[in-house]
C-alpha cells in the first residue's frame, strides 16, 4: 500500500509530464502551421503571378444544401470546395453554420491552422501534402 505522500508524489509526476506533453503538441502544431502559412503565402503568390484570380469564396453548412456566402475572397484548395485560403494566405474549412440568419446575411468561417498534411485523419481519407495540393490548383484551378 502506497503512503499518502508517495501517491501525492505520483500525481505530480503524472501531471507534470501530461503537461510537458501538451506544450510539446501545442509547440509542435504551431511550427507547422508556421510552416503551412509560409507555403500558402508562396502559392497565393504563385497564383497571382499565374494570373489566376481569386474568386468570391462560398461555404457550405454543417447540415442541408446549398452554399452560403461569405466575405471571403480566395481560391478553393480542393474541387469540392471544402478547404481555401484567401489574399492574406489564411486557411479555411469552408463550413459554416447553416440557419437563417447565415443563408440571408451570409457568412464567414473563422481562419483555422494551415496543416502541411491536409485532410489527414478525415473519414474520406483523401489526403494530400500541402505543396502537392497548391501545385493541382496552380495547374487546375477551381472556377468560381
Amino acid at each position: 500500500m502506497r503512503a499518502e505522500g508517495d501517491q501525492e508524489d505520483w500525481t505530480r509526476h503524472r501531471r507534470e509530464v501530461f503537461e510537458t506533453k501538451e506544450r510539446a503538441l501545442r509547440a509542435a502544431r504551431e511550427a507547422e502551421h508556421e510552416k503551412a502559412t509560409a507555403m500558402i503565402r508562396e502559392g497565393v503568390s504563385r497564383f497571382e503571378h499565374a494570373g489566376i484570380p481569386p474568386v468570391p469564396l462560398r461555404a457550405r453548412p454543417y447540415r442541408g444544401g446549398g452554399t452560403i456566402r461569405t466575405s471571403l475572397i480566395g481560391w478553393y484548395l480542393k474541387q469540392d470546395r471544402s478547404l481555401a485560403v484567401d489574399r492574406e494566405g489564411r486557411y479555411y474549412v469552408m463550413r459554416v453554420d447553416g440557419g437563417l440568419r447565415s443563408r440571408l446575411q451570409g457568412a464567414t468561417p473563422a481562419p483555422g491552422p494551415a496543416p502541411l498534411i491536409v485532410g489527414r485523419g478525415a473519414r474520406d481519407g483523401d489526403t494530400f501534402r500541402l505543396e502537392e495540393l497548391l501545385e493541382m490548383r496552380l495547374q487546375d484551378p477551381v472556377p468560381a
